[in-house]
């Protein structure tokens, strides 16, 4: 599960700044860019806060 989240993750990431450059190339429109950041957006924060947990606050919740 958490492979997953952190796949997800990376998209999310990938989404945020591959279309900043495909719009500075001029191979995308800018309302395209606006749908893939956001998009991108929203993977990353559904999906990280669940695998970066850090060591302490696990130990805590065992």
């Amino acid at each position: 599960m958490r492979m997953l989240l952190i796949i997800i993750s990376v998209i999310g990431l990938i989404l945020t700044i591959l279309p900043s450059l495909l719009v500075f190339n001029g191979v995308i429109e800018i309302k395209t860019h606006y749908l893939l950041m956001t998009v991108g957006m929203v993977f990353w924060f559904v999906s990280a806060p669940f695998w970066m947990k850090s060591k302490s606050l696990e130990e805590e919740e065992a």
